[in-house]
């Protein structure tokens, strides 16, 4: 659709005089621009203007202000730039003040003195190859860790999923051993990678029907027995190797999750050859009050449509592992405002991204949900 074609057509679904129209116009061509046009799945021909106007048509008009304010003001939207910077920040204030902080305390000297030591430099050096990077899903961004890196880390040191065969964790380990000329050289620090947690379940939860830890996090551990098996008696992993779990974002309630469930599963998760080490990094957390409804009163118009205007078809088994029941501010009940270039997480309130047929044009019937930000759904 033209883009003033669109603009005239919210004019009128919104009803706006000319001097508000002018206004709001100005904004959203901009914003258009600079970050919503981007988002990577809309529908062909379709960009944020004509998403939008199709989203706010599903309110009754004497609520569409109450939506386009919501998207006008609260709206956070994560764009391949932000997300850019994240990935090239990871390594530089990330792995590398690891390695430091790591060297130092081995050697019993202030971090600074790393550099300015040739023996704890070289140190540094040695850990630095000693250390694996793994993509937990394909928000990992790897290829830009990778690009990002060159000179520093090479290409056997990145790994694009954690689910590999013997073969490829055997390569990995011989390709360490003939850089560093030693036949006993093992991976002391492993990063696990994601783009996004909302919650954390997906990475570690314990399920109370089957009594067991399940997640990402026991599929790793999987894979390092079963390789660990396969090499007759040799390890991937050093004694002394540390997991580093690191999410270019973080919900602040998942940073503090993660950290109580990991403690909680150590019993599941021991076992000869596991660390006793794992550490949880973020390139940024949410703040506490970005929910919507962390702050009684803020949004409590905007709390309702997620109530009125919503479909039960959405739930599935696998939403239902986040523990609500109603998915109207989406998975766990994170009531995120958030959506990300390359898709927008469930965790967010379920209007932005939701979409169903509905259960009719009866009076009380079931309404559809129109999506601003199409959600491409791993599950189905």
């Amino acid at each position: 659709m033209n883009q003033a074609l669109a603009l005239n057509t919210l004019s009128q679904i919104m009803d706006w005089d000319d001097d508000r129209a002018r206004q709001e116009f100005d904004w959203l061509r901009l914003m258009a621009r600079l970050k919503y046009d981007g988002y990577r799945d809309f529908q062909a021909g379709m960009r944020f203007i004509e998403s939008l106007a199709t989203w706010l048509q599903q309110f009754d008009k004497s609520e569409r202000e109450t939506a386009y304010a919501f998207v006008r003001n609260d709206l956070v939207y994560v764009g391949p730039s932000e997300m850019q910077r994240l990935v090239e920040q990871f390594y530089p204030r990330v792995v590398r003040d690891r390695i430091l902080q790591t060297t130092a305390s081995e050697r019993h000297i202030p971090p600074y003195r790393v550099l300015a030591d040739p023996g704890a430099l070289a140190a540094a050096e040695d850990l630095r190859r000693k250390t694996l990077f793994m993509g937990l899903s394909d928000g990992a961004r790897i290829d830009i860790v990778r690009h990002a890196n060159v000179g520093i880390l090479t290409n056997e040191q990145l790994v694009v999923a954690t689910q590999v065969d013997a073969d490829k964790w055997q390569d990995l380990l011989a390709s360490l051993r003939e850089e560093l000329k030693d036949p006993e050289a093992r991976f002391r620090l492993v990063y696990l990678i994601d783009d996004f947690v909302g919650t954390g379940t997906s990475f570690l939860r314990f399920d109370s029907v089957k009594q067991k830890w399940k997640g990402k996090l026991l599929k790793f551990k999987a894979a390092v027995d079963a390789a660990n098996a396969s090499l007759n008696g040799d390890n991937l992993f050093a004694p002394d190797w540390e997991l580093c779990v690191h999410h270019y974002i973080g919900t602040a309630a998942a940073a503090v999750a993660l950290e109580e469930r990991q403690a909680n599963a150590q019993i599941a998760l021991a076992g000869e050859g596991w660390t006793q080490a794992v550490h949880f990094s973020y390139g940024t957390v949410l703040p506490t009050d970005l929910p919507i409804d962390a702050v009684v009163g803020r949004q409590d118009n905007f709390l309702a449509l997620t109530r009125t205007y919503y479909d039960p078809a959405i739930r599935t088994a696998h939403t239902d592992v986040g523990g609500a029941d109603h998915l109207g501010l989406g998975y766990g009940g994170c009531a995120l405002p958030l959506v990300l270039d390359h898709n927008t997480p469930n965790n967010s309130v379920a209007l932005l991204w939701a979409e169903t047929d509905g259960g009719g044009v009866a009076p009380d019937a079931t309404p559809a949900m129109r999506p601003l930000f199409r959600r491409r759904q791993r599950h189905a």
